[in-house]
């Protein structure tokens, strides 16, 4: 795929130094020196556009008539809007996607405005530590389509319903799946026969609103604080 990066931040370098790995063209819009001499040194030359992202020529230069992913990171609200709307009004990119820095501002980040995903972080954040604290020892690793699935870790706990168990008789949650077990450092991918021992770390993908039912069958029996 053809990206393009608007913001050589932090998140903005993580991103494209992750989508240069994987093969991908990555063109990176950034006109803060420093910033540019911290891209210079991470990612090549070649990937790093000079100038304002929220200026046509710019974006132009970036190759936006054939992108396929625009992402606006700045640390401007107003400026990712500029920059959204012209990438989806002006040059049509199928996929724009925003960085919010102020929840305050979510409402503007829509589709009237080019936005088709927004990604605010502080929500995101505050969501995720607030999950972390009532399910107790699970962990989120992944978040898919917008938060509707999990993908989750979690270990079996000697007293739960799922330890010395075999994965045909678990009563799993609807739209619940076992991708993996971790046994004394060993990746099992698991069966029907496949017995859930003690300390086993199970990786599932979980709908979101089933996440309490499945830590309840690896948990300590009890009920699990919400």
């Amino acid at each position: 795929m053809h990206v393009i990066i608007v913001g050589g931040g932090n998140t903005g370098s993580y991103l494209a130094k992750m989508l240069v790995e994987n093969r991908h063209t990555v063109r990176v819009i950034e006109e803060r020196p420093a910033l540019l001499q911290k891209l210079f040194a991470e990612i090549p030359s070649e990937c790093i556009i000079s100038g304002d992202g929220s200026a046509p020529s710019i974006l132009e230069q970036a190759g936006i008539t054939k992108a396929h992913v625009l992402a606006a990171v700045t640390g401007s609200d107003e400026t990712n809007l500029v920059i959204t709307s012209l990438a989806r009004f002006e040059f049509n990119v199928p996929r724009v996607i925003a960085r919010i820095n102020n929840p305050k501002n979510a409402w503007l980040f829509t589709k009237e405005m080019g936005v088709d995903v927004a990604l605010n972080q502080a929500d995101i954040l505050a969501h995720l530590v607030a999950e972390e604290m009532s399910l107790g020892d699970m962990m989120t690793l992944l978040k898919l389509r917008r938060g509707k699935y999990s993908l989750i870790e979690e270990k079996v706990h000697p007293s739960s319903l799922a330890c010395r168990k075999k994965l045909r008789d678990l009563s799993l949650p609807t739209e619940c799946t076992i991708v993996a077990l971790i046994r004394n450092s060993e990746l099992i991918i698991p069966h029907g026969d496949t017995v859930f021992e003690p300390a086993d770390e199970v990786l599932a993908l979980v709908h979101q609103p089933h996440l309490y039912e499945f830590a309840a069958l690896l948990a300590p029996q009890g009920p699990i604080a919400r």
